[in-house]
């Protein structure tokens, strides 16, 4: 595949790789500059100069963007979607089985590469973090719409992580090497009581 310049502006044909990779280079620094959320595709394809039906091409969505320009796991923007189906009936189990199955397929440590970048680039950690923010957290506690749907998306958070540091970091028995239906069992239940269980009182 290749792609002229677009009309008016000088210079060689690019490949389709290196369309792809100019794209990339301009979401970093996009992103890095005004964050995930005042980023648009649009704005990528004008600094690429590029066509933006072409980064769509690439990259589908603005989080399979996001995802390929902080190298997240091609799998976790259609894995995060999953957990959303369904609303709120079930959703600490499929949270579960969600995050188990497809960090279960990485081949890396999955949470040293989601978040390998941040070793690289000083913002990356933020970048990260307002996408888990946008994508995950803020549709929780919209979902919720509770007066402590903060606090209560807040510990779910805590509770996903340390699964994931149990199983994948330090491998902790039995999570360690526990069925992925086991998890399921074990913690589903906590994480929906967390979500949409009765208020503690204080």
């Amino acid at each position: 595949m290749t792609e002229p310049n677009p009309p008016g502006r000088p210079g060689r044909w690019r490949s389709g790789a290196e369309s792809r990779q100019r794209v990339l280079e301009a979401a970093r620094a996009l992103f890095r500059e005004h964050g995930y959320g005042g980023t648009t595709m649009r704005a990528v394809a004008a600094e690429a100069e590029v066509d933006p039906a072409m980064v769509f091409y690439f990259f589908g969505t603005k989080q399979g963007l996001f995802g390929a320009a902080l190298e997240v796991p091609e799998q976790v923007p259609s894995a995060i979607e999953s957990v959303f189906t369904g609303g709120l009936d079930d959703i600490g189990a499929r949270m579960v089985r969600t995050l188990v199955e497809n960090l279960d397929k990485s081949h890396r440590t999955p949470l040293v590469t989601l978040t390998r970048s941040a070793l690289t680039h000083d913002d990356s950690e933020t970048l990260l973090r307002q996408y888990i923010d946008r994508e995950i957290t803020d549709r929780l506690v919209t979902m919720l719409g509770t007066p402590d749907a903060t606090v209560r998306v807040a510990m779910l958070n805590v509770q996903i992580l340390g699964l994931a540091v149990a199983r994948y970091i330090v491998r902790i028995e039995p999570v360690a090497s526990a069925s992925v239906d086991d998890l399921v069992t074990w913690f589903g239940p906590i994480m929906q009581q967390g979500l949409t269980g009765p208020a503690s009182s204080r």
